[in-house]
């Protein structure tokens, strides 16, 4: 367990202290898809949805998530993020929605897992909007695209597979 950050020498799950780690910016960015039937993205793309603006509040959850990821992932630093973003894409061809959030700060720690949360939230909300007219859409492909600033440098994730 000595890799493993999050486990002290006795195997007990702690908090990692980063008192001691240099202030940089730091940038991460996660991506993920949800796939759905063709008239649920077209019911998203048109704007008709009943519930309203599908993507504008899916964009606000993914913020709001990544801005809460401290209160959910129990061994999480809470972090002054300095930005946010979170885009979506349209794929017609697979009848998908790309989520891609981008998070970032000036700190200790990195914002790798802010990024994850955005995508998650995000997508759970396109999820929770549509589940009435399709209860089969799937979440997928979650995953940490880049991250960059802190000791352990430059991580870009091989897009290929």
């Amino acid at each position: 367990m000595s890799d493993l950050t999050h486990f002290d020498a006795d195997g007990q799950a702690h908090m990692v202290d980063v008192g001691a780690k240099d202030s940089t910016h730091r940038v991460a960015v996660a991506r993920g898809v949800i796939r759905m039937a063709p008239d649920t993205l077209a019911l998203i793309q048109s704007g008709s949805h009943k519930k309203g603006d599908v993507i504008g509040i899916a964009r606000i959850a993914g913020i709001m998530g990544a801005k809460r990821t401290a209160d959910l992932i129990p061994l999480c630093h809470p972090i002054g993020l300095t930005r946010v973003a979170v885009a979506f894409e349209f794929d017609a061809a697979n009848s998908s929605v790309s989520c891609e959030a981008t998070t970032e700060c000036n700190g200790q720690t990195g914002v790798e897992m802010e990024a994850l949360t955005a995508v998650q939230v995000a997508l759970l909300t396109i999820y929770d909007m549509c589940k009435a007219v399709d209860r089969g859409m799937t979440i997928t492909d979650i995953q940490l695209i880049e991250k960059r600033g802190g000791k352990s440098g430059h991580f870009r994730a091989d897009t290929a597979s």
